[in-house]
């Protein structure tokens, strides 16, 4: 691992550092330390994504155009002035313009690191680093969090003005830490399509493979993520009568299985086919949404439905260690030259679509329709195995088998170069 990229590895765990802080805590810190409601709560919370959805098409050709780094630190910039500024806000309106600084702050971030870590890494060592990187932003996350709740305090405003410092001295900490990073001259695959266009979406969209993985990309953000905290929680409560301490602790098995199994996972993975891998990973979370079936309508002992929701969110974790080292390599690879920050703006959009209006979907659902909610997620994750099938007739070998292009690794001017690069 290069100076660079241990940089950029710090970076992804401060950010997620920062962010554990604050997130788990916003709506209560709007609705009820600030005495603005739940209204506003819901608002500040919508805010955020489609802050995201706003800027995220912007933010690809900035990449492409300036650089990962200058957009990058752009966004720490402005992410730690919305969380100052959301600190000491006290009225609907401040809140709503802090949260949209901080929400825009933080979606330009992943795509931003994300082309940083292609650039910084080969064909080869690209799925480890981005292995790394979900490892850490879990780890980042859960000890924020973590910490973050022993800090805060309900009753005093002062706790959370305290909580949104710290996260914007993160940033601002990221900044200085992003500033010293000297980006090397990534190499490329041969065979990887030329662009018609610097920043064209007309081009993007014509790659019918990133077409295909943006698709399943939606589907696997919907039926996973995007029901974390909303409708699979809802369910939990609703049909399992799951308490919220269990809850919390089905959370922390989700995060758990990720930042111990990462690794493992990987050296299974990264010699098997993605598209493989991926489609493995829908018949774990089908396993998954069947043992969440069995939890609310199973009518077993309630310490066997708690077992059963916290073995749901376990399941899910492992998925996600699978998906870390695949999904985020093949956007990359499926990037023509120069492009990487476009495919990966583009794909952190669906991803945002996909938070955006799961919540929507599967709250409801999980809260009144309980047997529905768990055969249409179960379906969900399964039209995922199939998608995932049909992306790899779309695929080259390389793209599909990265280990295949370890001969055939050629440096930006052409000249080859060693496998090892």
């Amino acid at each position: 691992m290069g100076a660079a990229m241990r940089r950029i590895h710090v970076g992804n765990a401060l950010s997620a550092f920062g962010l554990g802080f604050t997130v788990p805590y916003l709506y209560v810190y709007v609705a009820q330390v600030r005495g603005l409601g739940a209204m506003t709560a819901g608002l500040v919370l919508a805010v955020f994504a489609v802050a995201a959805l706003v800027v995220l098409p912007f933010a690809g050709r900035a990449i492409v155009r300036r650089g990962p780094l200058p957009v990058l630190l752009a966004a720490l910039v402005t992410a730690a002035l919305g969380a100052l500024s959301l600190g000491i806000a006290s009225s609907a309106a401040a809140v709503l313009v802090s949260a949209s600084l901080l929400g825009a702050g933080q979606a330009v971030m992943q795509p931003a690191l994300a082309t940083m870590i292609v650039d910084c890494s080969s064909a080869e060592t690209r799925s480890r680093a981005f292995a790394m990187q979900f490892f850490l932003q879990n780890l980042g996350l859960g000890v924020g969090g973590l910490i973050g709740g022993h800090l805060v305090d309900t009753t005093s405003a002062a706790s959370f003005t305290l909580l949104f410092a710290i996260e914007a001295a993160m940033f601002l900490l990221l900044v200085v830490v992003m500033v010293t990073v000297r980006m090397p001259h990534a190499p490329r695959i041969e065979d990887a399509p030329k662009a018609s266009g610097r920043g064209s979406w007309k081009q993007l969209m014509g790659n019918r493979a990133m077409v295909q993985l943006c698709v399943l990309g939606f589907v696997l953000f919907f039926a996973c993520y995007g029901q974390f905290e909303s409708g699979l929680s809802a369910y939990g409560v609703e049909a399992a009568g799951i308490s919220t301490s269990a809850l919390g602790t089905a959370l922390a098995a989700n995060t758990l299985v990720i930042v111990v199994a990462q690794f493992a996972v990987l050296r299974f993975v990264e010699r098997r086919r993605r598209s493989r891998v991926i489609a493995a990973v829908g018949l774990i979370w089908a396993v998954a949404w069947a043992v969440a079936g069995y939890a609310g309508l199973g009518h077993g002992s309630q310490e066997m439905a708690t077992a059963a929701f916290v073995a749901t969110y376990a399941l899910f974790g492992l998925g996600e260690a699978m998906l870390s080292p695949t999904v985020a390599p093949l956007v990359a690879d499926l990037a023509p030259e120069g492009m990487a920050g476009q495919y990966n703006s583009a794909f952190a959009l669906v991803k945002q679509l996909a938070l955006a209006v799961g919540p929507a979907v599967g709250g409801p659902l999980g809260a009144s329709l309980h047997a529905p909610y768990i055969v249409a997620f179960l379906v969900f994750s399964l039209g995922i195995t199939v998608l995932a099938v049909r992306l790899g007739r779309q695929l080259t070998d390389v793209q599909d088998q990265p280990w295949l292009g370890k001969s055939r690794v050629v440096a930006r001017g052409g000249a080859p170069v060693s496998a090892d690069v």
